[in-house]
């Protein structure tokens, strides 16, 4: 279980090697600005106009505009803040404009949030309408078209980040061309690019927002599409750069690696193609079927990107799934990273129809067009493992059920300040001299049964830990309160469950009980 298996793509990709290198060579060697008139300042201008030429060229843009901006947050922005400006002049002119602001009810949150914070600022008081999605996370078409007469702006997506469902570009096209000539279109193509073909120039859309880091470039660059048709003013001014559409000095090496990558799409030897795409799915999907009977899917695999699995499993939470995923060096999802760390369902499930409970156990897993046979081979059967980890976890005989709680919640009351203080909590920030320190010290790991199944037992600088699961925890408390002297050293996955487990101990009057913070994930820091 040394080396991870990365299913969560959607969220970011690692950098592609040729895209580090680009990026290090215009770090290094073509560092000049490109602003300059000097030979450097001249090579890097060469450089970033010929990512452009590329990009537009893949992207068929026509003569509409690229630019370069920092991802698909600010190029989002950038685009609603012109479209709402364009809208305010018209008023202010004296023409009829529509009055609704339309997104679609499974939209990434930057696009909804962007939507009111303009709208708010410039005045406008346009409404805000969501338009709704079926069962299969695609638009309502009827729906647009009973509200696209009124429209001022609409955005859509070309696919869906959590679920993976593609949007009906062709259908929605159609109604706005129909009822809403007028009205601006944009699209967030941010899990479009690479896996599906896009053709801007020939679609009625005004604006499309990319971001790099979805594709194996570093995070820190993206792109913005501008029709040449649709109102554009820039959200950042300044020294010009961008043709005075996006001042600010250009991120070179993002520029030179996100090159990288298009010139690796345009080759056709890096990525795989959307069929060898999807029988690696395929294979996953199955793999899924063999670890967790039962799992259900929540887009249809025929409508979604050949890269996305997004499935919940009954009778099991999204948490417990993850927990044992991540044991067994399997990284995945709970949904959009932007909203990870929030306990409320997906809310592009709930808009979908799913009930509460089966949207708050889904799970995403997503990886990249560079994969291969040989990585998704590895990918099942790690699945395969972590399933049989939890079917063992049912029967094993050291899986006591999980106790009332009560010290448990008073530990968490605790650590938030609600209980009769107890001392600050104990952290160990260096896990090696801590042991050298207290070479007594018992090391607790208090994940769950199925995920000491799934990752094996722990060995921490060299040491050897016990296994007490945090919702047993307290039955193995009394050895360790008659040792008091003897340091408890509390782990888990994040550090969460090790804080709650250290408190604990030291409101039962253990006044050594230690906690790893940041858990296993940040470990390897401490041990370097």
């Amino acid at each position: 279980m040394q080396h991870d298996i990365y299913l969560d793509a959607n969220a970011t990709t690692p950098v592609l090697p040729a895209a580090a290198h680009a990026a290090m060579r215009a770090m290094q060697s073509i560092y000049g600005n490109p602003s300059s008139s000097h030979m450097m300042g001249l090579q890097a201008q060469a450089l970033m106009e010929e990512v452009r030429t590329r990009a537009s060229r893949l992207l068929d843009t026509g003569k509409g505009r690229l630019v370069f901006v920092s991802g698909a947050t600010e190029a989002i922005q950038t685009a609603v803040f012109s479209s709402l400006l364009a809208v305010r002049a018209q008023r202010q002119s004296g023409k009829p404009t529509g009055g609704l602001l339309v997104y679609g009810a499974t939209e990434h949150k930057a696009v909804p949030e962007c939507m009111t914070h303009w709208n708010s600022v410039l005045g406008l008081g346009l409404e805000m309408r969501c338009l709704p999605v079926d069962g299969d996370g695609r638009h309502d078409l009827s729906a647009l078209a009973a509200m696209a007469a009124d429209a001022a702006l609409v955005c859509t997506m070309a696919a869906n980040n959590e679920t993976g469902a593609l949007s009906d570009l062709v259908g929605i096209e159609r109604v706005l061309t129909r009822q809403a000539p007028d009205a601006l279109w944009l699209v967030d193509c941010v899990q479009a690019l690479g896996k599906m073909p896009l053709h801007l120039c020939r679609r009625r859309i005004d604006y499309a927002a990319f971001s790099g880091h979805k594709l194996y470039a570093p995070k820190g660059i993206g792109l913005l599409y501008a029709a040449a048709r649709a109102p554009f003013t820039p959200l950042m001014v300044g020294g010009g750069q961008e043709s005075a559409l996006r001042s600010g000095t250009e991120n070179m090496a993002g520029i030179a690696a996100l090159g990288a990558v298009l010139r690796a799409l345009e080759d056709g030897r890096t990525f795989q193609e959307p069929a060898a795409l999807l029988r690696m799915r395929d294979a996953l999907a199955n793999s899924l079927r063999d670890a967790f009977p039962g799992v259900v899917f929540n887009t249809p695999l025929d409508h979604a990107l050949p890269t996305t699995l997004n499935f919940s499993v009954p009778g099991r939470s999204s948490k417990e799934l993850m927990d044992v995923l991540d044991a067994g060096g399997i990284r995945v999802s709970a949904g959009s990273a932007c909203s990870a760390a929030k306990a409320a369902p997906s809310h592009v499930l709930l808009a979908m129809g799913l009930p509460q409970e089966r949207a708050a156990s889904a799970i995403r897993m997503s990886f990249g067009p560079a994969s291969d046979d040989a990585w998704i081979e590895r990918a099942c059967a790690r699945i395969r493992h972590c399933g049989e980890a939890l079917v063992q976890a049912q029967r094993h005989p050291a899986r006591a059920a999980a106790t009332d709680g009560a010290a448990l919640e008073t530990a968490t009351r605790d650590m938030q300040g609600d209980a009769p203080e107890i001392g600050p909590q104990r952290e160990v920030h260096d896990m090696r001299q801590f042991l050298v320190q207290h070479p007594d010290a018992d090391l607790i790991d208090v994940r769950e049964v199925g995920e000491r199944l799934a990752g094996g037992g722990l060995q921490l600088c060299g040491r050897a830990t016990q296994h007490a699961a945090l919702s047993a925890l307290e039955q193995h408390c009394g050895p360790w309160l008659s040792r008091k002297d003897a340091p408890l050293v509390f782990v888990c996955r994040s550090g969460a469950r090790s804080a709650r487990a250290a408190a604990l101990l030291r409101r039962l009057g253990h006044p050594n009980a230690w906690h790893l913070p940041g858990g296993l994930a940040l470990l390897e820091r401490q041990v370097e």
